[in-house]
């Protein structure tokens, strides 16, 4: 799903609206549910502003789906196997990480897979969702070091390490050094 900003914006524009219509939600019930303003949420749905991921993963909450399910490619084929090249990749455009959505659509898996690379100093901070309480997760750390804020505790975390949260219970992701990190997020949905 990585092309153009104008054709990123649209896509996600039409999903949030095909989303929130499929819920029956107005614009100002998904603002209450998900803590965005009523005009941010107006505006992403015109393709006028991109989302950060902050901001989307409240969206994603508040309309009960998770980020790769949100990225997932509507009315396909399930299929068990996703090839590198099918996997959705959507770019954060405030700390500019990299998310790619792994984890094959439509299987009924329970599990969600995604791969993340995230730049030097990045910082990426979520307000606590009470509604991604259903969810848990494992961050897997391949190389760099990833700090993580769960709750009041700062974990860090290095290569071969791996950490278990409530997705809820995630307040931020901060790459303390100067160089890329890249790991993994094993969520369980709906658990």
């Amino acid at each position: 799903m990585e092309s153009t900003a104008d054709d990123f914006e649209k896509t996600v524009g039409e999903r949030v609206r095909a989303l929130r219509m499929r819920r029956g939600l107005t614009l100002d019930q998904l603002a209450e549910a998900s803590g965005v303003s009523r005009a941010m949420i107006s505006r992403i749905e015109r393709a006028e502003a991109s989302p950060t991921a902050a901001l989307l993963a409240r969206l994603c909450s508040a309309l009960g789906v998770s980020l790769s399910v949100f990225f997932a490619e509507e009315g396909g084929v399930a299929d068990p196997l996703m090839r590198r090249a099918r996997q959705p990749v959507w770019r954060d455009p405030e700390s500019g990480y990299l998310r790619r959505a792994v984890s094959p659509p439509g299987t009924g898996s329970g599990t969600d897979i995604v791969e993340v690379e995230f730049p030097p100093q990045a910082h990426v901070r979520f307000p606590g969702r009470p509604t991604g309480r259903s969810q848990t997760q494992h961050v897997w750390v391949f190389e760099g070091v990833i700090e993580l804020t769960v709750g009041e505790t700062v974990h860090r975390l290095e290569a071969g390490d791996c950490l278990f949260m409530n997705v809820g219970d995630v307040h931020a992701y901060h790459n303390p050094t100067d160089a890329p990190a890249r790991y993994a997020v094993v969520i369980a949905l709906g658990s």
